[in-house]
């Protein structure tokens, strides 16, 4: 009877440790994260400054879904017009995603939401006009320049 308490307890000190390896996931860089902005950006945010965003679609590997849609992220503002020596479009990129209660770091392409139009002129010599506004509940696709483990 002794010797089946010994392997009953190794089994279950064993299958505590292998619970959190089943959860653990990579997800590959060049996977596309969809989110949908929670706060107000616009083009005059400082660079650096940050946002946050909640995934607007589940992401799968291999038919599991690691991320769930609404699953928190934070993005930063890349460049911006907040600095007038410097004056460049909006461009934003996600930072972090949370996964059980941490935030992972993550590396993404830049976007650059649509702004105002802009005249001939303008184009042609890298201005733009007026200052670009995101909005709550607006849309941005990222695709993941590293593998990121979760």
């Amino acid at each position: 009877m002794r010797p089946n308490k010994y392997i009953v307890s190794i089994a279950i000190v064993c299958a505590s440790f292998a619970v959190p390896c089943l959860n653990a996931a990579t997800i590959p860089a060049g996977t596309t994260l969809t989110i949908s902005t929670v706060s107000l950006i616009t083009s005059q945010d400082a660079v650096r400054s940050s946002f946050e965003a909640k995934l607007a679609q589940d992401v799968s590997i291999k038919g599991n879904v690691v991320l769930k849609s609404g699953t928190t992220a934070v993005g930063k503002v890349s460049s911006s017009r907040r600095n007038p020596c410097k004056s460049e479009a909006l461009s934003v990129e996600l930072a972090s995603v949370s996964v059980n209660g941490r935030n992972v770091a993550v590396k993404t392409t830049s976007v650059e939401p649509h702004g105002p139009p802009q005249t001939a002129r303008q184009a042609r010599y890298g201005h733009t006009a007026g200052t670009t506004v995101v909005n709550p509940g607006t849309r941005m696709q990222f695709q993941l320049l590293q593998p990121v483990n979760l």
